[in-house]
């Protein structure tokens, strides 16, 4: 158990640390951890106090964060609220140097640790309480763990290895951010303004964070790290250490597959049990599913931070009013992943902010949660007229799967003979929207044509096919293929890309440049610099069908093409 166990954190860590969602908080780390009084040549441990401390109040927040804050009688929200006030006033003390003095103070009548005194471990501790990384499996797992006061020897494991893999790329940017600091202390002028551009952003992502605007970052780019995350997961070690207990009422779930295009008998759907506040529903009453015989229910598990959830949303929505008539109920099961989420408040802003007109009910205590041995935001569990589960879908993406399943029960037994057109206008086949669907970059991922016939891990020669179908891309030169991205290497790597859209963008990293050759236009270079980002390369007013010719510089990593 505990090796493979310590090496699923660590890699589950490592991989939640170069996930979008953790993209801003790499200028916090980068600007909070320079000290402008050491020689740049020697070591400074500063980044690495700085880093175990947000490692340290990130464990203690995941496992015993609920039980605290209900023993204190604290609001949920209270330790988010105190880390963004945190960054604020560091901010703050970095434009007004006086001010700066002010609050440092404090620390040094602190005892000295490694050199150093413990003010930079508890800006780290502070930090650890606004690392709210994305809810992939081994996260997941650790939250329901701690929410629930299930915290036994295999869960405190998890979440130190996690916190361990998760801070490594945050220590190297801690570093450089220190590093570079030192170096420009030498000239006082631009000591000064180093120091005021990270008071700036501090002070901009403090502001950001009250309003959530870094999820408009998190939306904008593809969840590159989703198909690792999915091997994680289905690891066996990872799901008989920490998936909910198995009962009389829920054992016939693992009759299911998740993800399976074809309808299976998955026994008694479980009760909903240890609901809290409802929403969108006549005076706000609860609801039971024996209440909704007669009825096909779709059952949605989220959390309203979570951007895999907030991906979905659209489309449930969709389903919900399109099939309300032909027998269809939605109901949202909001199971917070972080304290913060189990407001009332805070919920009903998200729903009002996203739309949602179907009834929602708070899980809390993550009690409906466990009885589905649920492990992932978002779960879909498609339940019949009878009350039986009929299907389970893990994760986003595949709607147009999701919507026949639903189509298919509503029609069941001819209880729904006239069923409106298909809605699911943004789907993962091309045939369904008119556009080329999402293609990875990656080895096992569809979409590939070329020589070889696959994209296998590890460097490679391709070649493009003589004839390439639509709907996908090939490669030629040289490149390095992951379960996660393809990386150029020497001697003008390339890709060709069959779509049919108005708008192209791909998913890009490194440094180096990409040249854009499209038919009947001149060629174009874009400049690819820093952690991955969403580049446009076509953006049109009507959908065409073309064919593009992409040049790599060496070093420049291709996650993925997103069509609109």
């Amino acid at each position: 158990m505990s090796i493979t166990l310590i090496l699923i954190g660590l890699v589950g860590g490592l991989i939640t640390s170069v996930s979008p969602c953790v993209l801003p908080m790499l200028p916090i780390v980068f600007f909070a951890t320079g000290s402008g009084d050491r020689d740049p040549d020697k070591f400074d441990r500063r980044p690495l106090i700085i880093i175990a401390g947000l490692a340290t109040g990130f464990t203690i927040i995941m496992l015993l964060g609920t039980t605290l804050l209900s023993l204190l009688g604290l609001p949920d929200s209270f330790l988010r609220w105190a880390g963004v006030v945190m960054l604020a006033i560091v901010g703050t003390g970095m434009l007004i140097p006086a001010l700066g003095h002010l609050i440092e103070r404090p620390f040094y009548r602190l005892p000295k640790m490694s050199g150093s005194n413990g003010g930079p471990f508890l800006l780290g501790m502070g930090l650890g309480t606004l690392y709210v990384p994305c809810a992939g499996p081994v996260l997941a797992a650790i939250t329901v763990a701690g929410a629930t006061g299930d915290v036994g020897l295999k869960t405190v494991v998890l979440t130190v290895s996690f916190a361990v893999g998760a801070s490594v790329p945050l220590l190297i940017f801690a570093a450089a951010g220190a590093n570079i600091r030192a170096r420009i202390d030498a000239y006082r002028s631009r000591a000064v303004m180093f120091r005021r551009i990270g008071g700036v952003v501090l002070l901009a992502l403090a502001i950001g964070l009250v309003f959530n605007l870094p999820q408009v970052l998190q939306r904008a780019i593809p969840n590159y790290t989703g198909g690792i995350e999915q091997k994680i997961a289905d690891n066996p070690t990872l799901q008989g250490a920490l998936t909910p207990f198995e009962t009389d009422e829920n054992r016939q779930l693992s009759k299911c597959t998740p993800g399976d295009d074809k309808l299976a008998d998955c026994g008694p759907a479980p009760k909903l049990r240890g609901t809290g506040k409802w929403f969108n529903t006549p005076n706000d009453e609860g609801l039971a599913l024996s209440d909704l015989k007669g009825k096909v229910v779709l059952l949605d598990f989220f959390a309203y931070s979570c951007i895999n959830c907030q991906r979905d949303q659209p489309y449930i929505e969709k389903w919900a009013k399109t099939y309300e008539d032909s027998g269809l109920t939605v109901l949202g099961v909001h199971s917070p992943e972080f304290a913060f989420e189990k407001s009332a408040g805070n919920l009903a802003s998200a729903l009002r902010k996203e739309g949602t007109t179907y009834p929602v009910v708070q899980d809390n205590d993550l009690d409906t949660w466990t009885a589905y041995r649920n492990r992932y935001w978002p779960a879909k569990y498609l339940i019949d007229r009878d009350g039986t589960v009929r299907a389970i879908k893990f994760g986003e993406g595949n709607y147009d799967q999701t919507e026949s399943l639903i189509r298919q029960l509503l029609k069941e037994d001819g209880a729904a003979t006239d069923l409106p057109a298909p809605v699911t206008d943004v789907a993962d086949s091309a045939l369904a929207t008119g556009r080329t669907p999402e293609l990875y970059l990656a080895d096992n991922r569809p979409g590939y044509v070329g020589t070889p016939t696959y994209i296998e891990s590890g460097p490679s020669r391709y070649r493009f096919a003589p004839n390439q179908p639509a709907n996908t891309y090939g490669l030629d030169g040289n490149w390095t293929a992951t379960s996660e991205y393809v990386r150029a290497g020497k001697g003008g790597a390339r890709v060709r890309l069959n779509f049919s859209a108005a708008n192209v963008y791909h998913v890009l990293a490194g440094e180096g440049t990409v040249t854009i050759s499209r038919p009947g236009k001149a060629d174009r270079t874009i400049k690819i610099s820093g952690t991955p980002n969403l580049y446009p390369l076509i953006e049109g007013d009507s959908v065409v069908d073309e064919t593009l010719t992409l040049t790599y510089s060496q070093g420049v990593t291709a996650y993925t093409f997103t069509f609109g």
